[in-house]
C-alpha cells in the first residue's frame, strides 16, 4: 500500500513504541571496493545459512539488481514488504521500519547502508534505520562500498573524479561487530561489468569508461584492504591490552582542526579523523568566532562543516576571539593538544598581507611544542584560489548612503574654503571617514576613505580641479591622509565590531545569569518549565514546548500547559525519538526533518527529565554559534528540573519516614490501649460470670469496671476517628447558635466522675452572647482539655474551668495547679502522639492534638503556657460574630364563630 503522507503516522507511532533492548543487535558489515564484487551475494549465502540453523532471518530491503544468481539465494528468505512512498511523479520504495520492528526478527538483512531515504520517510538516511534496529536488540546484516565512507569520500573524489553524495559515517563502521572484506581483482570486477552482472549493458560501457577503470578500481582496493587492515589492527591492539600482551600501545596524541566557513574545511575534517583513527587519539574541531561578519550561505557552510565534524566523532568547540592563532593555541594549550590540521591559505598573499599576514605561517612560528599540518584543497573544489573573494556583507543602500555623506562633508568643505585651508579640509574629511564605522560596514568605509581622498585631491590641493600634484609636502601629505583613513577606519569598523561581539556575549551570560537566578528562587516544576519556555522564547525568538519524563524510559504524551505551542502526533514523535535515543530530532536534523520544531533531550546528571522543542518565528535555523549557547541554557533547565524532583522525592521520603514512625508509634499506642480495656472486661465479664447470684453489689462494681472500660475503648475509637478526619479533610462542621453556658454545664457533666478527686471550679461569666460553632467538637474539645488536667495533676488539687469574653472573641480557659509544662513540651504539646516526659501509662497522645485540629477548623486558636504560680493554662479562643436577628413573634388570630 502506498503512503502518500509526508511523515506517516505509523512510522510516528513506532518510534513512541520502541523500546530498549538488554541487549543490544550485532551489526555485520559487508565491504567491499565498489559495486559488483559480491557483497549482496555473500550476505544472502550467510543469511541462508543462519537460517538453516534455525535462526529467524528476515529481509528488509534487499536489491538484486536483476542479478539471477542473486535473486535465487532470495527463496526460502521471508520478506518484509517495503513502505512505498509517493514523490513527486513517482513511488518510491523504501525499507518498512515500522514494520520490521514490530515482527521483530532475529536478524534482518539491509542493503545499501549509505542510501537516502525517500522524503516522509521517520530518517532521512538508511543507516539510521540500522541503528533503530540495532538498539531494538535485532541483528542486522548490511553492505557497503569504501566510496561511501565519509572519512574516505575526499580521497575518491580525487582519484574517479566523482563526487559521491551518499555517505555513512566512520562512527557506524567503528560500531560495527565485524566487517567482512568481499574482495575482487579489478580484471575479474570488469569482465562481470561487460558480462551485465553489475549494470545493464547499456550503463556497463559508460562505467567501464569512467568510475570502472583499471587504475580507479585498483586504488579503491588498496583503500578497502588498508581501511580494513586497519581496523584488524585496532582489534589485534585491544585484545593485547585487554590479555596485558606487552607491545605498542596507544600514543598520546591529540588533534585539533581549525574549522571556518570555507568548503576546505570538510576536507580537514575529514583527514584528521583519519589521522586520529591511525594514531588512537581524540580530536577536537574549534570553530574560532571573530568579530567579521559571515553571510547566510558561509553561516549554514559553518554550520555543516561543524555537523560533519561532530557526526565523525570529534569533539566540537567554539570559541571567540580576534586573532584566530592566539586562540587555537590558547585552546591547544589547555586541552593538552600535540597536532593542530588547518588549510592552505585560498587568498593570493597580497590579500593575506593586507590581512595581517598569513594564518598558517603566524601558527608554525609560535605554536611551540605542537606539531602544524597544512592540508591541501582540492583542486576541483568549487572555490578555486583565484575566485576566493568575500562576499559583500553591506548591502547598496550603505555603500550609497557612505558616498552621499563624503559628498555632503565635501560640499561643507567647499563652502568653508575661502576661510579655511585645504590641510584643515585634510582633517575635517578625515573626521567624517572616522566617524562611518559607527553606522557603515567596513566596504563602504573603504571606499569612502578611497573617495574623499580622491575628492581632496581633485577640489582642494592646488592646482585645484586636476589630480596633479605640485609639491613635495602635497604628495606626502595626500599619502599620509589615505593611509590614515584607511587604517582608522578599519580600526574603528574593527571596535565596533569587538563591541558588537562582547554586547552578544553580554547579553548571553545575562541570559544565562537571569534564568540561574530566577530557576533558585522557584519551588515547582510547573515554575520552572514556565520561566523556561519564556527565557528560551526571549532567547532565541522562538516559540519552545516542553514535554516531561514521566518516569526513566517513558515521556509525557502532551506537552506541558505553559508551552508555547502545541504538539501534535507528528511532533511527540519526533520529541519521544529525541528522548529515546538523547540526540536531537526534528527540523534541520535527519530524523523527521519535515517537523515544525527542533526537540532537544534534557539530560541531567541523573537521568533524562524531559525534550525542549524549539521553533524560531523567523523560519530560520539556529546557528554554529546559538548552538552552544542552547546546551548551555538546556542544561541549567535540566538541573533546574532535576533538582525539584530531588526535592520532591526528599519530601515524599521524609513524609513516609514520618508516616512509618507515626504507624509505630500508633500501633504501639493502640495495641496498649485497646489491650487494658478489653482485659479490664475480659476479667470483669469472667468473674462476673462466676459470683453466686446473691452478691449484688460485688457485682454492681464488676459492671462498673465493665463500664469505665468500655467508656475508655470508646473514647480511643473516637479520638482515632476524628483524627482520620481531620486529616482526611472530611470533617464537616455543623455550627448552630450555642450558649456557652450550656456548653460549660454539659461538659462539666460529662466529667465530673474523672475530676471526682480534684477541686473544679467553673466560672462563666455572665451575659455572655451566642457563639457560632458545632456544640459536639467543642464540647469535645474541653472534655480531652478536663480529661488531660485530671490525667497529668495531682489529687486534691484545683482546676478551673472559665469562660469570658474578650473583645470580638470567646475565651474558654482549662487551668490547673499541676506541675506544668516542660520547655520541650510547650514546643510539642499537640504534636500527634507526643506525650510528655514522665507521664502515666495509658493515652495515645492524640487528645490535644485533636483539640486543636477542632478549634483551628473552628477559624480559632488553641495555645498552652504554663502559670505564674505553677500549674498549665490552656487558653481556647474562638471568634464572635453577630448573632441573626430574632424573627419577629406571629401574631395569633382566632376566628369568631
Amino acid at each position: 500500500m502506498m503512503d502518500q503522507r509526508p511523515d506517516p503516522d505509523a512510522l510516528l507511532a513506532a518510534v513512541t513504541k520502541l523500546e530498549h533492548s538488554a541487549t543490544r543487535g550485532k551489526l555485520k558489515i559487508f565491504f567491499g571496493m565498489a559495486a559488483g564484487v559480491g557483497k549482496t551475494f555473500a550476505m544472502l549465502q550467510e543469511a541462508q545459512a543462519r537460517r538453516a540453523e534455525g535462526v529467524d532471518v528476515v529481509i528488509g530491503y534487499v536489491e538484486t539488481h536483476g542479478r539471477a544468481d542473486t535473486a535465487a539465494l532470495l527463496s526460502g528468505l521471508p520478506i518484509v514488504p517495503r513502505r512505498a512512498y509517493a514523490y513527486r511523479d513517482t513511488v518510491l520504495e523504501e525499507l518498512d521500519l515500522e514494520a520490521v520492528l514490530a515482527r521483530r526478527p532475529r536478524l534482518v538483512l539491509v542493503d545499501e547502508l549509505a542510501h537516502t531515504n525517500a522524503p516522509g520517510a521517520l530518517h532521512a538516511k538508511r543507516f539510521q534505520d540500522v541503528l533503530d534496529l540495532l538498539e531494538a536488540g535485532i541483528d542486522v546484516y548490511t553492505t557497503v562500498n569504501v566510496q561511501h565512507v565519509e572519512s574516505r569520500s575526499d580521497t575518491v573524489r580525487q582519484i574517479t573524479g566523482v563526487t559521491v553524495h551518499e555517505t555513512v559515517p566512520d562512527s557506524v563502521l567503528d560500531a560495527a561487530d565485524s566487517i567482512e572484506l568481499i574482495d575482487l581483482a579489478p580484471d575479474e570486477l570488469r569482465k562481470r561489468l561487460a558480462e551485465g552482472k553489475v549494470y545493464v549493458l547499456e550503463r556497463a560501457g559508460v562505467a567501464a569508461a569512467s568510475f570502472f577503470r583499471i587504475g580507479n578500481l585498483t586504488a579503491l582496493r588498496e583503500m578497502a584492504l588498508r581501511l580494513t587492515a586497519e581496523r584488524v589492527d585496532h582489534q589485534l591492539r585491544d585484545y593485547m591490552e585487554l590479555k596485558r600482551i606487552a607491545g605498542p600501545w596507544k600514543s598520546g596524541e591529540r588533534l585539533v582542526v581549525a574549522i571556518s566557513a570555507s568548503p576546505l574545511s570538510e576536507r580537514l575534517v575529514r583527514w584528521t579523523r583519519r589521522m586520529a583513527y591511525n594514531l588512537e587519539a581524540p580530536w577536537l574541531a574549534v570553530h574560532v568566532e571573530t568579530t567579521s561578519t559571515t553571510s547566510s550561505a558561509a553561516q549554514a557552510q559553518l554550520t555543516r562543516n561543524l555537523e560533519l565534524a561532530r557526526s565523525l566523532g570529534a569533539e566540537v568547540l567554539t570559541v571567540s576571539g580576534d586573532d584566530v592563532v592566539a586562540t587555537l593555541l590558547h585552546v591547544g594549550q589547555q586541552r593538552n593538544v600535540t597536532q593542530i590540521v588547518v588549510g592552505k591559505p585560498e587568498r593570493p598573499a597580497w590579500r593575506e598581507w593586507l590581512r595581517g599576514g598569513s594564518v598558517v605561517n603566524r601558527l608554525i612560528r609560535t605554536s611551540g611544542d605542537i606539531d602544524v599540518y597544512v592540508i591541501s584543497g582540492d583542486p576541483d573544489s568549487s572555490s578555486p584560489r583565484g575566485q576566493s573573494w568575500p562576499t559583500p556583507q553591506s548591502s547598496a543602500r550603505q555603500y550609497l548612503g557612505a558616498v552621499a555623506v563624503v559628498m555632503a562633508a565635501t560640499l561643507v568643505n567647499l563652502a568653508l574654503l575661502p576661510f579655511i585651508s585645504y590641510e584643515a579640509v585634510a582633517l575635517l574629511l578625515l573626521l567624517v571617514v572616522l566617524v562611518l564605522p559607527l553606522y557603515f560596514g567596513r566596504g563602504p568605509v573603504v571606499v569612502a576613505a578611497a573617495l574623499s581622498a580622491i575628492s581632496w585631491n581633485f577640489l582642494f590641493i592646488p592646482p585645484r580641479f586636476t589630480f596633479l600634484i605640485s609639491r613635495l609636502e602635497d604628495l606626502l601629505l595626500f599619502i599620509l591622509y589615505f593611509v590614515v583613513a584607511l587604517v582608522g577606519g578599519s580600526l574603528t569598523t574593527r571596535l565596533k565590531a569587538q563591541q558588537v561581539l562582547l554586547q552578544r556575549r553580554e547579553e548571553r551570560t545575562r541570559a544565562l545569569y537571569a534564568l540561574v537566578r530566577e530557576f533558585a528562587q522557584l519551588e515547582t516544576i510547573d515554575a520552572v518549565v514556565k520561566a523556561a519556555v519564556a527565557h528560551l522564547g526571549a532567547a532565541f525568538d522562538a516559540d519552545v514546548a516542553i514535554v516531561l519524563a514521566t518516569g526513566p524510559d517513558r515521556l509525557a504524551d502532551r506537552a506541558h500547559p505553559a508551552s508555547s505551542f502545541a504538539l501534535d502526533e507528528k511532533e511527540l514523535g519526533a520529541a519521544a525519538w529525541a528522548f529515546s535515543r538523547q540526540r536531537a530530532a526534528g527540523r534541520s536534523t535527519d530524523t523527521l526533518p519535515a517537523a515544525i520544531g527542533t526537540y532537544h533531550p534534557l539530560r541531567a546528571p541523573g537521568a533524562l527529565v524531559g525534550v525542549a522543542g524549539i521553533r524560531p518565528r523567523n523560519g530560520r535555523t539556529l546557528t554554529s554559534d546559538q548552538e552552544p549557547f542552547l546546551e548551555a541554557l538546556l542544561a541549567q533547565v535540566a538541573l533546574a528540573i532535576e533538582h525539584e524532583r530531588l526535592g520532591e522525592a526528599q519530601e515524599r521520603a521524609v513524609l513516609l519516614t514520618e508516616s512509618e514512625r507515626l504507624y509505630k508509634t500508633l500501633l504501639n499506642s493502640v495495641s496498649h490501649e485497646l489491650r487494658t480495656p478489653i482485659a479490664a472486661i475480659t476479667g470483669a465479664a469472667s468473674t462476673l460470670r462466676a459470683l453466686p447470684d446473691d452478691q449484688a453489689d460485688a457485682r454492681l462494681a464488676l459492671a462498673g469496671e465493665i463500664q469505665v472500660a468500655a467508656e475508655r475503648l470508646n473514647r480511643l475509637v473516637e479520638n482515632l476517628l476524628d483524627m482520620s478526619r481531620l486529616e482526611s479533610g472530611m470533617l464537616r462542621l455543623r455550627l448552630e447558635w450555642c450558649d456557652v453556658s450550656d456548653l460549660v454545664s454539659v461538659t462539666v457533666q460529662r466529667v465530673r466522675p474523672l475530676l471526682e478527686r480534684h477541686d473544679l471550679v467553673v466560672d462563666v461569666a455572665p451575659s455572655l452572647p451566642l457563639v457560632q460553632m458545632d456544640f459536639v467538637l467543642i464540647e469535645q474539645v474541653l472534655v480531652n482539655l478536663l480529661h488531660n488536667a485530671a490525667v497529668y495533676t495531682p489529687p486534691g488539687t484545683r482546676v478551673r474551668l472559665q469562660a469570658v469574653q474578650d473583645g470580638n472573641r470567646l475565651n474558654l480557659i482549662v487551668a490547673d495547679r499541676g506541675p506544668g509544662l516542660s520547655p520541650e513540651s510547650l514546643d510539642r504539646i499537640f504534636d500527634k502522639f507526643y506525650r510528655a516526659p514522665g507521664a502515666a501509662a495509658g493515652g495515645t497522645g492524640l487528645g490535644l492534638s485533636i483539640a486543636r485540629g477542632i478549634v483551628e477548623a473552628h477559624g480559632g486558636t488553641l495555645s498552652a503556657e504554663n502559670r505564674a504560680n505553677g500549674g498549665a493554662r490552656f487558653l481556647l479562643q474562638l471568634p464572635l460574630t453577630p448573632p441573626p436577628p430574632l424573627p419577629a413573634e406571629a401574631s395569633l388570630e382566632i376566628p369568631d364563630d
